[in-house]
């Protein structure tokens, strides 16, 4: 995602706060009102994003591990669980899939955790600017192949375990059953799913409630108003979280029947599924 650089500001038209200033990124002229409109604004992290125009490419791959971490409550400590799982499913030719790897920090824990294995783990990520940098941290480990591939296109192979890491949550909604289908398939008998979601709540009082929380949350990690506001304005029709019930119903008529919750905070959720 690159920065645009727009004409210089015509001081009587600067912003009044430096706030303000600080928080939108160059800017275009209005030809039916003369005024002055951003076209990115800042989401924290040194990275920008438009009105529903989130990506995972450019600026957004290079500072992704500070953002992602001051955004997912517990982001570190579902990492550790998921590694601390994946012995109860991982053996001597297991394959094990990591869907929307990013850069490859969790497919990098998994082979640590299983260095005294043959386990072949796969990282898919449809952004090339995260799987370059996937490539770049996974090098070292013979066990880990990385893919700049689309969950979607993904012939998958016979295995045991799948992760979808805050990953299905940017799947449009008209395919992600047939993703969960497919996963299903694709696992061996006695094999798991771990998905990790961010999710609405089943009401309307519920969901105002932990949307104030998040949003204390993310204050308190030290993200602005404006930043928070326009991460949320980016992510229109981008991220769609289910509800707990949604992610259940999915998980249900792909054909699982023992799922359960392993991590829960506030809108954030970890599902294990086994077949």
């Amino acid at each position: 995602m690159g920065h645009h650089t727009g004409p210089e500001q015509d001081k009587s038209q600067e912003p009044h706060s430096r706030q303000e200033r600080d928080t939108r990124l160059p800017l275009q002229a209005d030809s039916a009102a003369g005024a002055r409109i951003s076209n990115l604004e800042r989401v924290g992290d040194s990275i920008a994003s438009t009105n529903s125009g989130w990506s995972f490419g450019g600026k957004t791959s290079v500072n992704f591990e500070q953002h992602v971490r001051r955004s997912v409550p517990l982001y570190d400590v579902g990492h550790q669980l998921i590694v601390q799982i994946s012995d109860f499913f991982l053996a001597d030719g297991s394959v094990c899939y990591d869907l929307g790897c990013g850069t490859g920090e969790l497919a990098e824990l998994l082979a640590q955790r299983h260095d005294q294995k043959q386990v072949q783990l796969i990282g898919l990520d449809a952004e090339a600017d995260m799987t370059r940098r996937a490539h770049s941290r996974c090098q070292p480990y013979e066990t880990i192949e990385i893919r700049c591939e689309d969950a979607l296109d993904c012939d998958f192979l016979a295995c045991d375990l799948v992760i979808a890491y805050y990953t299905m949550q940017f799947v449009r909604p008209q395919n992600r059953q047939m993703l969960f289908n497919r996963i299903y398939k694709a696992l061996n008998w006695g094999g798991g799913l771990l998905l990790f979601e961010k999710v609405r709540s089943p009401d309307a009082r519920f969901q105002d409630m932990m949307t104030a929380l998040y949003t204390d949350f993310k204050l308190s990690q030290g993200f602005s108003g404006d930043e928070i506001v326009a991460k949320s304005r980016s992510l229109k029709g981008v991220l769609e979280p289910f509800s707990t019930e949604g992610n259940l119903g999915l998980l249900k008529r792909a054909g699982f029947e023992d799922i359960t919750t392993v991590l829960k905070y506030v809108c954030f959720e970890g599902f294990l599924a086994i077949k």
